[in-house]
């Protein structure tokens, strides 16, 4: 059985783009079941209203609060079988009851070799270090920022003379290959979460 993805934006929804694309293999271990945005305004919606994927909109300003938010989000998201959620680009913090009723099912990438450089600006701070390999991290969600155990990584190298556009450019093709291969680990099994660390199978 394909597992039920539903996925979360709030701009472009390139990631989502990568995970809608490896969702139209049949052999791939989900299938993408919902686009939720919290903006009506999120390009991504009609990316992905053209592949044929059912969207939502949940407006945060249209809620009291954050737990009122993430509860109208996930009457949704259950509503659809949701069985794994996938931040796309997703620029909203979601509270931590909504972290933990989704824990070992949510995943989230970030553009840095976690745990390095956390947080905005990733790209930046690697360049900063002076690092020579940066790169990506599929991680579990948990309720501190960029902090899950890691489920899959991707480096790639900096270059001479690369600024932040530069090294974001292929940090972002590497996330597009990466994120897939991360969520068919969990998928399928071979990535879960237990007593707060990922432990893999084959």
């Amino acid at each position: 059985m394909r597992r039920r993805v539903g996925l979360l934006i709030s701009g472009r929804g390139s990631n989502m783009m990568s995970l809608i694309a490896a969702a139209k293999d049949p052999s791939f271990p989900a299938e993408i079941g919902l686009v939720l945005s919290n903006r009506h305004d999120a390009p991504g919606l009609g990316r992905a209203s053209e592949a044929g994927i059912p969207t939502a909109i949940v407006d945060h300003r249209a809620h009291g609060d954050r737990a009122a938010f993430d509860a109208a989000m996930e009457a949704l998201l259950v509503g659809e079988g949701i069985e794994i959620v996938c931040l796309a680009g997703f620029m909203r913090i979601l509270s931590d009851g909504f972290v933990s009723r989704w824990e070992g099912r949510m995943l989230n990438i970030h553009p840095s070799l976690l745990p390095l450089f956390k947080g905005l600006h990733p790209h930046r701070q690697a360049l900063r270090a002076g690092v020579r390999v940066h790169g990506c991290t599929v991680h579990f969600v948990v309720p501190e920022l960029d902090s899950g155990p890691i489920v899959a990584q991707a480096a790639v190298p900096v270059l001479a003379g690369d600024d932040e556009d530069s090294l974001a450019a292929r940090v972002l093709e590497a996330e597009h290959v990466l994120y897939p291969d991360g969520l068919s680990l969990v998928a399928t099994g071979r990535a879960r979460l237990i007593d707060g660390r990922t432990v893999f199978s084959a």
